[in-house]
């Protein structure tokens, strides 16, 4: 009699052991996503000449081999979605940041354009650090462009000081990059 108590009770902690650690619906749903790029969050993005994986919208990477030190790339937002191909797929437009545990979070601005396979992510402009993000709109006068608005520090001012000088930047895609639009002469 006490062994069978002994092989239920076994069996059932060993049911519940199982259970806790099979993953979750959802966790098997974002990591089909992360893999298929189904997602602008979950998609591969150039920064500074080198690829970073979004994964949920984070990516981390060690500064040194065993060390604590993280670089951290996060998916910050200001979305706008636009055709920026003319495929007739929305895309999806938005900044990154990228924090190396120094005194500033550096801000990009990239694209992720939506295709058969799902989003495939571009090279990242650099915004600028010690910004204040403000808007991200698609271009009035084109719509296959999008402005970034944003505060930046005022030259000469010290770098402790408040983001006042608003800048738009104007962006595109061309030939699978992101660019900058020149600013035409008036």
């Amino acid at each position: 009699m006490i062994n069978r108590r002994l092989i239920v009770f076994f069996l059932i902690v060993s049911s519940l052991v199982l259970a806790a650690c099979s993953p979750t619906a959802s966790q098997q749903a974002s990591s089909s996503e992360a893999a298929a790029g189904t997602n602008p969050q979950n998609a591969t993005y150039m920064i500074e000449g080198e690829a970073v994986t979004l994964v949920n919208g984070v990516a981390e990477k060690e500064l040194a081999p065993g060390s604590a030190s993280k670089q951290v790339t996060s998916y910050f937002g200001n979305e706008v979605e636009i055709d920026l191909n003319s495929d007739g797929r929305m895309d999806s437009a938005f900044l990154l940041t990228q924090d190396s545990g120094g005194s500033g979070t550096f801000y990009y601005v990239a694209a992720a354009v939506n295709g058969k396979e799902g989003y495939t992510g571009t090279n990242a402009i650099l915004l600028g650090d010690r910004i204040a993000p403000q808007s991200t709109f698609i271009d009035p006068d084109n719509p296959a462009q999008f402005i970034v608005s944003y505060g930046e520090i005022p030259a000469g001012e010290p770098m402790s000081s408040e983001p006042t000088q608003m800048v738009s930047r104007t962006f595109k895609l061309e030939d699978g990059r992101l660019v900058e639009v020149s600013a035409t002469p008036n």
